[in-house]
């Protein structure tokens, strides 16, 4: 088992692109209850200059990590997901606790490989799907899955990331545009339907224009969803909303901002899951779970 670090907590960034850039380096340098260790990059120039903006060091190439994970009690990742799942396994096998990004991996068995060593070694988990954090919406599956009689729900996550003239610089990420709609912004829709309705126990998938995937799920309570993801939808088609009914009515996802803030209260949601010693709801596990409906649906859209 790890033991309980010092305060602050020392949190080591993996990952020196635009999402580490514009989210997860702000907010754990930001952050009261913890102490940035460091940031390790495959670019050299990114790293130096991401760690130089908040004032910790920078760590590159093979032994940076294992530095890097020496000077840390956890590790935030903002890598590629077939990146991360093999450098988290490494991290929780050394007793680091985990902050992931969704999705853990692209394939069941990576990550069944963090889930197992994180087991293996007590580290404490989170995987910071953004609407199981950002204030607005974090309340709102909590109060929804205190609901009785939810009867079916309909989510669309429309996306225009390479749409013709888009502008977006996570539009050069290469595993989105492999990958897309379905494993992108796929696990923020299942992060909201899951608690509500509960477990997938049945699920049919199928392609659509682009990127685009379409789902019919059945959960555990005995309502239904149906689910649209796509980032490479036309600009005019953009949209997101997730949309409950049931015998108490109809309620709708609030909108939400502030990916920052969002992530600082997924720190929060660590720090404490490492002071208590208790799992939070989107640990690990929970990210397997969602590894293993995204390549359930791939297989049958036959992606």
């Amino acid at each position: 088992m790890t033991t309980l670090p010092p305060t602050p907590l020392r949190i080591g960034l993996v990952g020196a692109g635009p999402w580490a850039r514009n989210t997860q380096a702000p907010a754990l340098a930001a952050h009261p209850g913890v102490a940035l260790s460091g940031v390790w990059g495959r670019r050299p120039e990114a790293a130096n200059a991401l760690a130089a903006a908040h004032g910790t060091t920078a760590y590159t190439g093979e032994a940076g990590i294992d530095e890097l994970f020496a000077a840390s009690d956890a590790i935030a990742f903002a890598v590629p997901p077939d990146v991360q799942a093999p450098l988290a396994a490494r991290a929780a096998a050394t007793g680091r606790h985990l902050l992931l990004d969704k999705p853990v991996a692209t394939s069941v068995a990576a990550a069944r490989e963090v889930a197992r060593a994180a087991g293996q070694s007590g580290a404490a988990s989170i995987v910071f799907c953004t609407l199981r954090f950002a204030a607005e919406t974090s309340d709102w599956v909590t109060e929804q899955a205190a609901v009785d009689g939810w009867f079916t729900a309909r989510a669309e996550w429309i996306g225009t990331l390479f749409a013709p003239g888009a502008t977006s610089e996570y539009a050069a990420s290469p595993w989105r545009r492999e990958k897309g709609g379905l494993w992108d912004v796929g696990p923020h829709v299942l992060s909201v339907l899951i608690p509500v309705l509960g477990d997938v126990t049945q699920l049919t998938a199928a392609r659509g224009p682009s990127d685009t995937t379409h789902l019919i799920l059945r959960h555990t309570s005995g309502a239904s969803s149906t689910v649209t993801l796509a980032l490479g939808a036309p600009v005019g088609a953009v949209g997101t909303e997730i949309e409950l009914r049931g015998e108490e009515g109809t309620a709708v996802l609030p909108r939400w901002s502030d990916p920052v803030g969002s992530f600082r209260s997924a720190v929060d949601a660590l720090i404490d899951s490492v002071r208590t010693g208790e799992p939070h709801a989107c640990d690990v596990r929970f990210g397997l779970r969602l590894t293993e409906l995204l390549a359930e649906a791939e297989e049958q859209a036959g992606e």
